[in-house]
């Protein structure tokens, strides 16, 4: 059974549900329609669970056959079609009974659908000095290495022969969020700085798989290419090749050395044109681009993996593991400057690709298009770590030392003074968690583990690093007043967050002076609104001259905002 979400309008997770049965698509009656059908149907759609379902055709009327009616679920079935209902195709219902479901924004772990594209291991890593995906001597090279098919378990090698250069090295690079810059070619044409990995790959038993691959370099993943699968005796395949060799060099972002860094800060000279905003995580979040001096957002319609992985490579990320719509990563302010997008993948730039220029009735920004980009695995999630917290989102931080060079590392805390929000954003963002909620900087009820020794103090953080091994710190000179694990740093991170945000332009057109009368200001004079002379003042005779504004804050995140005092301590006051 193939199940899908549809009708107007509506959010990516909600819709009338259509199912595929008997080579034709139909809808379901909403006669004795619950929850736990809806939850059944929402797993189906790759969603962890329902939040509710709709009646009466609210997402519009289909067409075609009525498949399912009296639909009766526990809530636990796999199938829809484990369920009670009256059989496939018996139904008393029109259209107008369309049942419809809305499920919970959050994926089921590896699932995927057709705007998404998920790449299972990493391509290389950057800054490594690997070759065929491990490290030996006579191989230094870094950043280089066969190219590994994706879904085998021994990683068998494709075949360089019939490789068009140029058609097959990006997308290997860009899938792993790396940028193509050399191939080797068949036996006999590999030369220079690749030959020790040559002479490793020639004293192999290599298993060849795959062969004639042909992309036309747009693709966002390896596996959208076309290519032809080795039958038989793999071992005997390939006879004149060799493995299949790609050369990448890292994004501005993940590069290491001064000379990348100097080059970086000259780029960023000028001013970008598109940015990524409201994501938890590296390479992610809602796209904005620059016009006329001004920052927008770009309208879903039409919004793919393509156009999606313009973006990141624009960025210095890999091609788009998924195009994201309905303002997943919230709602951007502005104006929205582009809408339908059309890029073939091959645009340096989003600039470049066909558009609509937009009107106000067309889009609106609960339509605002998002990203999530392929980037290089880095290996910094494996050299931090939580510990005594009440979930994974929080705990003590503790960081390994000493891990070159193939030792064992060492486990050891974070000196808490100095330690706050700046210090905890990077902790979050390097253990893979998203934003920072808290930073913490006494932890005497997370005392969980055995690691009791500080290892790290003097961290400052700008907070855009992606390790805090980047971060300013003491090094191997440690300096903490308070060694005790109490005073060890914590973090309490969260994948979403609120992000409040003055509407500047409301402040300028509404504000005037005022001369208000002195017996008029009690309340204000209370609240300690006014400058301090008023208290010189000869009340309640007199005037005080007065700014006055309108202000509206928007919440551009995607959480509520509480404020840090609970509702218990709130009260109303007669001047506000």
């Amino acid at each position: 059974l193939k199940f899908r979400l549809a009708g107007y309008p509506r959010k990516h997770n909600e819709g009338r549900v259509e199912v595929f049965y008997n080579d034709e698509w139909g809808t379901i009656c909403d006669d004795d329609f619950t929850l736990a059908n809806a939850h059944v149907l929402c797993r189906h759609l790759g969603f962890v669970a329902a939040t509710g379902w709709a009646h009466s055709a609210k997402y519009g009327k289909g067409v075609g056959r009525i498949w399912l009616d009296n639909v009766n679920c526990a809530g636990g079935e796999k199938s829809i079609g484990d369920c009670k209902h009256r059989g496939w195709g018996n139904s008393d219902c029109s259209h107008e009974e369309d049942a419809g479901v809305i499920c919970k924004d959050e994926r089921i772990p590896g699932f995927k659908d057709s705007n998404i594209i998920e790449v299972r291991k990493p391509l290389a890593r950057a800054g490594s000095r690997c070759c065929l995906g491990s490290c030996r001597a006579g191989c230094r090279e870094p950043c280089r290495g066969a190219a590994l098919p994706w879904g085998s378990p021994a990683w068998p090698q494709s075949s360089l022969k019939s490789f068009p250069t140029a058609l097959w090295q990006a997308p290997m690079c860009r899938s792993g969020g790396l940028s193509p810059s050399l191939l080797a070619g068949c036996a006999g044409r590999v030369s220079g700085p690749l030959s020790p990995c040559r002479l490793f790959t020639e004293r192999q038993q290599l298993n060849y798989r795959l062969h004639s691959v042909s992309c036309t370099g747009t693709e966002v993943h390896l596996s959208m290419c076309a290519f032809e699968f080795y039958r038989g005796n793999a071992s005997a395949a390939c006879g004149a090749g060799m493995p299949a060799v790609v050369s990448c060099v890292p994004g501005p972002l993940f590069a290491t050395g001064n000379a990348h860094k100097k080059k970086q800060r000259q780029q960023q000279q000028g001013q970008p044109r598109i940015r990524l905003k409201g994501g938890a995580k590296v390479g992610e979040g809602r796209v904005e681009v620059l016009k006329s001096s001004e920052w927008g957002t770009i309208c879903d319609d039409r919004w793919n993996l393509l156009s999606a992985s313009v973006v990141c490579r624009e960025l210095g990320f890999g091609s788009a593991k998924e195009a994201l719509t309905g303002a997943r990563m919230g709602q951007g302010m502005g104006p929205i400057h582009m809408n339908e997008v059309q890029c073939l993948g091959t645009e340096k730039s989003l600039w470049s690709c066909p558009f609509k220029n937009i009107t106000q009735e067309d889009c609106k920004h609960t339509e605002d298009a998002a990203v999530r980009c392929n980037i290089p695995y880095t290996g910094y999630e494996n050299l931090i770590r939580l510990s005594g917290g009440r979930s994974r989102f929080e705990g003590r931080v503790e960081v390994a030392v000493g891990a070159g060079d193939g030792d064992q590392p060492r486990w050891g805390l974070v000196c808490g003074e100095g330690w706050g929000t700046l210090e905890a954003m990077v902790a979050c963002r390097q253990l893979g968690l998203g934003f920072a909620n808290h930073g913490l900087q006494e932890t005497w009820y997370w005392d969980a583990s055995n690691v009791t020794e500080m290892v790290l103090s003097g961290v400052k953080c700008a907070g855009h690093e992606m390790s805090l091994s980047h971060c300013q710190h003491h090094g191997t000179s440690l300096n903490c007043r308070n060694t005790g694990t109490r005073f060890a740093a914590g973090v309490i991170c969260s994948e979403t967050a609120s992000d409040l945000l003055l509407h500047a332009p409301l402040v300028q057109e509404t504000a005037y002076i005022e001369d208000r009368p002195l017996h008029m200001l009690y309340c204000a004079a209370e609240e300690n609104c006014l400058s301090s002379s008023a208290r010189l003042a000869n009340w309640p005779y007199g005037h005080r001259r007065l700014l006055r504004f309108s202000s509206q804050i928007h919440n551009n995140g995607r959480a509520d905002f509480r404020p840090k005092a609970g509702r218990h301590s709130w009260v109303w006051h007669e001047c506000h």
